[in-house]
């Protein structure tokens, strides 16, 4: 069984930075294909950012240019370095991860998430 232990959240300004780690642990994150989502203010699940198995990365329209999905297989943790946070960024965080080669923000595609780290960015 997968587990997925997200951290790194907290309570930052608007403009600031935060990077949010994964630690995976049950089998070596290099066989899954992982991702970022997050609970908005707006309610809903929004996806954030993936990455595949293979390195190939994709994020979601509001992330573009200000976030950074990583991964470390040696540490077998997944990361979010999100930069030029803003208000709207506030909400909860969660890691996931699927066997298969995906490279998706739709959470239904995932069959492992954590329980996820809150943001809160002020204005």
């Amino acid at each position: 069984q997968l587990r997925l232990v997200e951290s790194g959240g907290g309570s930052v300004q608007a403009g600031g930075s935060l990077r949010l780690s994964c630690g995976v642990s049950g089998n070596r994150i290099s066989r899954y294909s992982m991702a970022w989502f997050r609970d908005g203010r707006w309610g809903g699940r929004e996806g954030v950012a993936a990455s595949s198995k293979i390195g190939n990365v994709k994020y979601g329209d509001s992330v573009k240019g200000r976030f950074t999905i990583s991964r470390d297989d040696g540490k077998n943790t997944l990361y979010l370095q999100m930069n030029s946070l803003k208000p709207e960024d506030s909400g909860t965080y969660y890691c996931a991860a699927v066997i298969d080669d995906y490279l998706s923000l739709r959470p239904s595609d995932y069959t492992y998430m954590g329980q996820g780290t809150q943001v809160t960015v002020s204005s």
